[in-house]
């Protein structure tokens, strides 16, 4: 085992766009309940953690987070809500004890660190205690004979993937489109997916344990042993619970050794479908290359110029007796497809994870946003169609496409992208209404919510119905696990004990 500091691993946020007047003004467009910090309780937290801020400015910038519509909101002079004040630990003895403190209180607390998600989710509804997460950060160890990291839960993507590589000739192979702007934890509470899952799995398939404090302050551990059978697997109560059944602290991820060998390919398929059983049968021969992406015509020719074609983008990666194998199954089964340039992989690679094109866009009026859905191969054609279909038949709608960026033995994700000019006074009633349909279009076909980006605000409405008689069982393990409902209010479509049926904050 090989011990690590935490050298420059801290890291902070960044901006989704600027604000156009001092962040000291900027208000809360939701009118929900607010919960205040009095002087007695922000007394107690300074006595529990390094440092608690209430500077105006600050609580406007820790309050969001990369939600398109909140960067809409962010042009007017708003955030969606404001916390009341952020705390900043830099131990889990500090999260337990501003969690306990909290608790006690009845004050609501949202966990926080990248705020890279695109959801909602680390909005402060009703304000509260925003928990800022970036102090814990760093490697604490790297097995490198069991092949397993154990890591703080605020360490940013980038510095723990060069690391890794650098100094220890290891990879998590987990690449996420915001892996200069996330964090470890948020991978976990989100359930995220990196671009090279089809070889990796998802971050659900990496970790195998989890450091957890729950809403009163009680540390808890999962996991830790290799396909262990002792109960339910309680690391998959967390990853993906979004910080409202426990604030993860840290986790112990899978590795892989750097790998040494790569190949790449693209091909062009003369419709969407075709492309898609290509994938299919790829993956039922054991095919897993670490990128499995097929456009259809429209983002095909936007990214590529590729005209009329759906291109399908090939790349592996590993021992090259695996990729050479892999490769083989990809060529048999793209032997009818048109062979193209594999330069449009470099292009690809080159700005996957460019981000700056969502403020440019939203500046010019626009509204933007992206839908990722999981969806088994059965019912994969028909949701692109019907999908799509309903997102572009909104009002206002300028175009509606999709690719598909991972891709399983069982199905894939698809990746919806929308785009629409309303009047000024519409936005946020045409984004709703895109999401409506294009969300509404999904689970009537079978599909499932999300794949990767979660639920937070933005989906908590469709939650219910997505889970259908298991919601329960969610609601239920929220009562267990955090009685005052103080962990992240309104996300998930949980109970929330300061919801206002008059006035909503998301409804």
């Amino acid at each position: 085992m090989t011990k690590s500091r935490s050298g420059n691993s801290t890291g902070a946020p960044t901006p989704p766009i600027a604000f156009d007047i001092d962040p000291a003004e900027v208000k809360a467009h939701f009118t929900t309940r607010r919960v205040d910090v009095d002087d007695a309780l922000l007394t107690r937290l300074r006595g529990a953690c390094t440092s608690v801020d209430v500077e105006a400015a600050d609580l406007s910038e820790a309050s969001r987070d990369w939600w398109p519509l909140a960067m809409i909101w962010a042009l007017d002079g708003e955030v969606a809500a404001r916390a009341a004040a952020i705390a900043r630990p830099t131990s889990a003895d500090e999260v337990a004890a501003v969690l306990q403190i909290c608790n006690d209180a009845r004050v609501p607390v949202t966990a926080a660190a990248g705020r890279s998600g695109v959801c909602g989710a680390s909005i402060p509804v009703h304000g509260g205690v925003l928990l800022d997460m970036c102090g814990l950060s760093g490697i604490v160890d790297v097995d490198d004979k069991s092949l397993v990291l154990d890591v703080r839960a605020g360490t940013f993507g980038t510095w723990l993937e060069d690391t890794l590589r650098s100094d220890h000739g290891m990879t998590i192979g987990h690449w996420p489109q915001s892996i200069d702007l996330s964090t470890v934890g948020g991978w976990l509470a989100c359930r995220g997916a990196g671009q090279l899952s089809t070889r990796y799995g998802k971050i659900e398939d990496m970790v195998v344990g989890l450091d957890v404090i729950l809403a009163d302050g009680r540390r808890i551990e999962t996991g830790g042993n290799p396909r262990a059978a002792v109960g339910p697997d309680l690391n998959q109560v967390f990853v993906g619970s979004e910080g409202t059944l426990g604030i993860i602290t840290g986790g112990r991820l899978r590795l892989h050794p750097t790998p040494p060998a790569d190949r790449r390919a693209a091909y062009a398929w003369p419709s969407f479908d075709a492309g898609l059983e290509a994938c299919r049968r790829i993956l039922r021969r054991g095919g897993t290359p670490a990128v499995l992406r097929l456009y259809d015509a429209i983002e095909g020719d936007r990214n590529f110029g590729t005209g009329s074609a759906h291109p399908l983008l090939v790349l592996d990666e590993g021992d090259g007796a695996l990729v050479d194998a892999t490769f083989a199954i990809v060529a048999d089964e793209c032997r009818n497809a048109e062979l193209l340039d594999a330069g449009l992989l470099d292009k690809w690679l080159e700005h996957r994870n460019d981000v700056s094109a969502l403020e440019r866009l939203v500046r010019r009026g626009l509204v933007v946003d992206t839908m990722e859905i999981a969806v088994p191969w059965a019912a994969a054609s028909r949701v692109y169609e019907n999908a799509t279909a309903a997102i572009a038949a909104v009002e206002h709608t300028l175009a509606a496409s999709a690719h598909q960026s991972h891709a399983y033995t069982d199905g894939a994700c698809l990746y919806f992208t929308f785009a629409g000019s309303p009047p000024p006074d519409q936005r946020e009633a045409y984004y709703r209404a895109a999401w409506d349909a294009g969300t509404r279009a999904v689970l009537a076909d079978g599909g499932a919510l999300s794949h990767h980006h979660g639920v937070g605000l933005n989906r908590a409405r469709f939650v219910r119905d997505a889970l259908g008689l298991g919601f329960a069982v969610l609601e239920a393990m929220k009562t267990a696990l955090d009685p005052n409902g103080i962990l992240n209010p309104a996300k998930l479509g949980l109970p929330d004990p300061w919801a206002d049926r008059d006035t909503p904050a998301w409804p």
